[in-house]
């Protein structure tokens, strides 16, 4: 795996290095601040750019969102010790593809980068109740709205509902649904169509910024 690193405490930067290098992982650049994390990821096309949230001249939020605009291909997961419910909010909605804070298990953070890697969103399941919480809240229909051909069916509602509760896996899904792993390739394969999405992390994403509810 091809890494970008981009964090504004150098120490940090070494440790996490270490870490990724340890465990076969290739780190491709380190960044400095967002501006340059956005910068080298269009020069080193890593698979994978860590980011910090704090960050001087360009904020990792907003470099995320540049990068994900920019470069869907390139996988962002914010890795921070911030773990303020809005900081993770804009962060999904900027397209992050996951949000891990710094005091994880070594073990832990490696099991949800492989998360990551293989298209899922990576949370812990902390983070993600939180974001379900954010996507249940009641919000106001708006009082005339068009008929949408590529509307979601009632069944990728709920398969979108679970997907943002944390459960991604697609065998996961079939068992709470009572589907064949199958039949969950075709809805979020049908979902990820509609929404003109690229992976589920974007997806959830999606849903959080529409409060889509089934």
């Amino acid at each position: 795996m091809r890494v970008l690193i981009a964090d504004d405490h150098p120490l940090f930067r070494d440790g996490l290095r270490s870490l990724l290098q340890a465990q076969g992982h290739e780190v491709v650049g380190e960044a400095h601040n967002g501006r340059e994390a956005v910068e080298l990821a269009r020069k080193l096309r890593p698979e994978f750019v860590l980011m910090d949230v704090s960050m001087p001249e360009l904020d990792g939020v907003s470099a995320t969102r540049l990068i994900a605009a920019e470069m869907p291909e390139v996988k962002v997961v914010i890795l921070t010790a911030s773990d303020q419910d809005e900081t993770l909010f804009e962060a999904i909605k900027a397209g992050a593809q996951g949000y891990l804070l710094k005091n994880l298990e070594a073990g832990d953070f490696f099991a949800l980068l492989d998360r990551a890697a293989a298209g899922e969103p990576a949370l812990t399941p902390l983070l993600a109740r939180k974001l379900m919480q954010e996507f249940a809240k009641p919000h106001e229909q708006p009082k005339t709205s068009e008929t949408d051909p590529d509307s979601l069916t009632a069944r990728e509602l709920e398969v979108l509902q679970l997907m943002v509760e944390g459960v991604t896996s697609n065998r996961k899904l079939a068992k709470r649904l009572d589907l064949s792993e199958n039949t969950v390739k075709f809805h979020v394969r049908n979902i990820l169509d509609k929404l003109r999405l690229h992976n589920r992390a974007e997806v959830v994403g999606y849903a959080l910024r529409k409060k889509i509810k089934g």
